[in-house]
């Protein structure tokens, strides 16, 4: 999806000039273990890892979802999460230390009509986040999850041009939340699903 691999390196911008966006290869695992191998071999180890891509459909309701569409939703959403861990996180144990971010959305927090495939997704990374969470923390790491409702992004835009974007989350506010969930500050922090809304 366009929005989230721009916001992958707008994010990452933001966050650190020490940061590595790897975008478009997270639907295939050995593109994944090479970009992450580059990045290990630019920074001498990965500290932190923002799971950002994901991906949106809806208009069927659940009686009506073809598999097709169950599969891309589910693999784009929670199967990069899969994936990009398997090639990070054994880094992190070794070195007892990391931080892991997922992005997952405000809109899982509850069933919604005609978005079942992408409600399923979602919360299916609030619940890897959580798993995650409970097998990782005694290892030094934090694993969390961000919640954003309607992200300011040009494709948004386009698609709600008549809405109001000053009420959506902005990328740079976004970015201010995943720094925090990173730092020091949030050491006591594992396993929350933490909802950014902005005004939307």
């Amino acid at each position: 999806m366009p929005t989230k691999s721009t916001r992958a390196v707008q994010v990452a911008g933001r966050v650190n000039r020490f940061s590595y966006a790897i975008r478009n290869i997270v639907a295939e695992a050995k593109a994944v273990e090479a970009a992450v191998a580059k990045a290990i071999q630019r920074f001498g180890q990965i500290d932190v890892l923002c799971n950002l891509a994901g991906g949106f459909a809806m208009g069927e309701p659940v009686h009506e979802i073809d598999a097709k569409t169950w599969a891309h939703m589910m693999e784009l959403n929670a199967g990069s999460v899969l994936r990009v861990s398997h090639a990070v996180v054994p880094g992190m144990l070794a070195r007892k230390s990391g931080k892991i971010d997922n992005i997952g959305a405000y809109s899982a927090l509850s069933g919604k009509a005609q978005m079942g495939a992408y409600i399923a997704a979602k919360s299916a990374v609030i619940r890897l986040t959580e798993s995650m969470a409970a097998e990782l923390r005694d290892a030094g790491i934090n694993v969390n999850c961000i919640l954003p409702s309607i992200i300011d992004t040009p494709e948004n835009r386009a698609a709600m041009p008549k809405a109001n974007p000053q009420k959506w989350v902005a990328p740079e506010a976004l970015a201010d939340v995943i720094l925090f969930l990173t730092s020091p500050a949030a050491r006591a922090i594992h396993g929350a699903a933490l909802p950014v809304v902005g005004l939307s």
